[in-house]
């Protein structure tokens, strides 16, 4: 009974340990899980904090990025701005220069005009005895004027009149270069005969041609170009350049045509490939030679000349560059790294037509530049003269104002000069003149 009372006894005991253990294993698990909790919801804040800041930085880089497209946005519209402004002045630019004489032409209507009208108000505020006592002097004032203002219209009119001269002849010009360059090649095709003749007959016919593509270029022999012009180098040696083309702003252009065309001749009589090849050869040393001794001249460096840095070197036979070309394709490249460009006739002509409409346009805009300084000397001597009729004008009226006055106290008030002297007459005074009667009469009146 007593085993039994103690096995109860241990199962009771058993069972209330198990029981406590069970409670106290509970509380444990409950205390692990609110940690672990607790570090979910840290986590979890820290991670709603580092999401802020993100979205923070995000929002922050939005507005920056905002920022910056609006100012970029603003830069293109102030570009866009600035280009049509850019644009409108280079029209209004453009339209300055073609209504110029336009321009000028209704400012001298309107200065006439205008003349006519400050002269007129004040003559006709001057009386009649006035005008014809100083119409003569007026005159002498303004016929100087009126001849410098027609003078003024004569040379706007010449100026038109030679630009529309200058149009049509550029269209005749641009249909007979064709020609031209024809008579050019048939001068080469005499200059080929005459290569096989000897080294004097070459030089003679190429400043032959040369001087021909001169004469058909527009430009004037002693003015825009010189001729066999001599200098002296910075080592006091004379040189002699073939030609001179003289540029606007002080610049000059040197044409050399000394090139010899003897082994081209040859090659182009030559009887079979292999003398060809041979004077061929020949042929594209002699053009290189020349180049470097044309080099070694330095042209360029004359003070006197003022040239640009590279010289022309004209080959008069357009099949001869050609040959020489075909033969040395680097020979173009080589020359001009040496400043030497070759031309040919066709090349050289262009060239020169193109300088002389240069030195016509330089002219032109020469023309312009000297209507409008005369333009602006009229206008500030007319403004000059206008002042002048003014204070005239002033004066005038002034001169009046004090003669009216001088009248009134001669014959008006009481005690007026005119009745004080018919008194004194009336008194008995000896007088040998009479006052004018309408004088006395007007004084009478008042």
């Amino acid at each position: 009974m007593e085993i039994l009372f103690l096995i109860i006894g241990l199962i009771a005991g058993a069972g209330i340990g198990w029981l406590l253990g069970k409670n106290k294993m509970a509380q444990m698990v409950g205390r692990d899980e609110l940690d672990m909790r607790q570090q979910e919801i840290a986590l979890l804040t820290a991670e709603k904090a580092t999401v802020a800041a993100q979205a923070a930085a995000a929002q922050s880089t939005v507005t920056e990025i905002k920022t910056q497209f609006d100012t970029a946005q603003k830069e293109a519209l102030q570009l866009t701005a600035e280009n049509s402004r850019m644009a409108n002045q280079l029209q209004n630019l453009e339209e300055k220069l073609n209504n110029q004489k336009q321009e000028i032409e209704t400012l001298q209507q309107r200065l006439a005009k205008e003349f006519e009208n400050l002269a007129n108000k004040i003559f006709e505020e001057k009386s009649e005895k006035f005008v014809r006592q100083n119409r003569d002097s007026l005159d002498i004032v303004l016929n100087p004027l009126k001849e410098k203002m027609e003078e003024f219209r004569k040379k706007v009119e010449d100026t038109h009149m030679e630009n529309s001269k200058e149009q049509s002849r550029l269209g005749e010009q641009i249909r007979n270069l064709t020609e031209l360059n024809q008579g050019m090649r048939e001068d080469a095709n005499r200059l080929t005969q005459a290569l096989k003749g000897e080294s004097k007959t070459q030089g003679n016919w190429g400043e032959l041609i040369l001087e021909r593509i001169l004469e058909k270029s527009g430009l004037t022999k002693g003015q825009e170009y010189t001729v066999q012009e001599s200098f002296v180098n910075e080592d006091g040696r004379r040189q002699q350049p073939d030609v001179i083309i003289k540029l606007p702003d002080n610049k000059n252009l040197i044409v050399d045509s000394k090139v010899s065309l003897t082994a081209y001749e040859r090659f182009s009589s030559a009887a079979n490939t292999e003398e060809q090849q041979a004077w061929l050869k020949a042929h594209t040393k002699s053009i290189r030679e020349h180049i470097k001794q044309l080099s070694d001249k330095r042209y360029q460096q004359l003070y006197e000349i003022n040239s640009p840095d590279f010289v022309l070197m004209f080959v008069p036979i357009e099949s001869a560059f050609a040959a020489a070309v075909q033969a040395d394709p680097e020979i173009f490249n080589d020359a001009f790294e040496q400043n030497i460009v070759i031309v040919t006739t066709s090349t050289l002509l262009a060239t020169l037509r193109t300088i002389s409409s240069i030195w016509k346009q330089e002219y032109q805009n020469r023309n312009v530049l000297e209507i409008a300084r005369q333009g602006g000397d009229l206008y500030d001597k007319f403004v000059s003269f206008t002042e002048d009729l003014i204070d005239l004008g002033k004066k005038m009226k002034a001169a009046q104002g004090a003669y009216e006055d001088s009248m009134k106290k001669l014959y008006e008030g009481r005690g007026n000069l005119i009745r004080r002297a018919e008194t004194l007459r009336e008194l008995g005074a000896k007088v040998s003149k009479q006052l004018d009667p309408k004088l006395v009469d007007r004084s009478d009146d008042l």
